[in-house]
């Protein structure tokens, strides 16, 4: 797919009535996961949200911040999984996108990854990411994410346009890359993508809150900013993973799985109300993916009461409210 370009006239909020992308992650944890019986169930609950995309993120992994090998672990969503779990996706009527991810073990961020010999690091990428571009071709994925918050390496502008052009001759989807809050700016191939990702996981306050009016004038500054910076790049901005646990301050570290023990349901739904609030219509903003979906049976390490999971939850009732679901019952 060719870039849209945009021609965004200005920054304030303009409002137009254009179809963006509604989306919710459901991430796999372990090789069988997409195989699970609930998968069918996940699926239907989240179209009843008023969903109209689902991402699937099969993982690979590398042992050290340093290393120059990704490899399959048993972490790994099996293929023969993922393509089932993007069949039944398309016959629920979801649109998908697969956002591989490189990660470290345990709670290491992948963002720390700098690899000290690059150019073995971006030989093995590219056979671990071109793997899934072959497979998203072959799936009729929508969607294609070529990376996802590796901020040691996405100043690379070479490697990673060598990537894409790599992945433009094998995908004929619409590509993303899922920059973190704190990186997009620094990432240099947006040019050679259609859509800018960004993980929008910035802090709204510096407290607790449930104030819809609090957290939407926390996000009018980073508006203002998105606005700018989708006219300068001429794509319009994705929010590739969106998204808040149910516990109290949640929206002070949005990016955190353990900010707090104390559930708070309503925190976690006022935060999704705001986003939406803020965002929907602007003609720059392309829609959200949120972060994510429940957990698959017995692999959660975070209880449901106080997981990112808006499943049972008045969040969920938000999207149902803001994606029109409660209209269609």
């Amino acid at each position: 797919m060719a870039a849209v370009l945009l021609a965004v006239g200005g920054c304030g909020p303009e409002r137009v009535e254009e179809p963006v992308i509604r989306g919710i992650t459901l991430p796999s944890w372990y090789r069988t996961d997409y195989d699970s019986p609930a998968a069918d169930r996940y699926l239907r609950d989240i179209r009843a949200t008023g969903a109209d995309w689902v991402t699937f993120t099969p993982t690979w992994y590398q042992k050290r911040r340093g290393d120059s090998v990704i490899r399959r672990t048993e972490e790994t969503a099996s293929d023969a999984g993922l393509r089932r779990i993007v069949r039944r996706a398309h016959a629920h009527g979801l649109k998908v996108m697969i956002k591989p991810h490189v990660d470290l073990p345990g709670d290491a961020d992948r963002a720390e990854i700098r690899p000290r010999d690059r150019t073995a690091w971006f030989t093995s990428y590219r056979r671990f990411i071109t793997h899934y571009a072959n497979l998203a071709a072959a799936t009729g994925t929508e969607q294609f994410a070529v990376g996802t918050e590796l901020a040691g390496v996405s100043a690379d502008r070479a490697a990673w346009t060598e990537i894409i052009t790599t992945i433009r001759d094998r995908y004929d989807g619409t590509l993303t890359y899922a920059a973190n809050y704190d990186e997009y700016r620094r990432v240099a191939f947006w040019h050679e993508l259609d859509l800018i990702g960004i993980d929008a996981y910035w802090p709204l306050s510096d407290r607790p809150t449930h104030s819809g009016e609090r957290l939407r004038k926390a996000w009018e500054p980073i508006s203002d900013r998105l606005a700018r910076y989708s006219r300068e790049q001429g794509r319009r901005i994705l929010f590739t993973e969106a998204g808040y646990v149910s516990q109290r301050g949640t929206t002070t570290a949005p990016y955190d799985w353990t900010v707090s023990t104390h559930p708070d349901s309503t925190e976690q739904a006022a935060a999704y109300r705001a986003l939406l609030d803020t965002f929907t219509g602007r003609r720059w903003w392309a829609g959200v993916h949120w972060w994510m979906w429940d957990d698959w049976p017995d692999s959660g390490e975070t209880p449901a009461r106080l997981a990112y999971t808006p499943h049972g939850k008045p969040a969920e009732k938000v999207l149902r409210q803001r994606w029109g679901a409660d209209q269609e019952t």
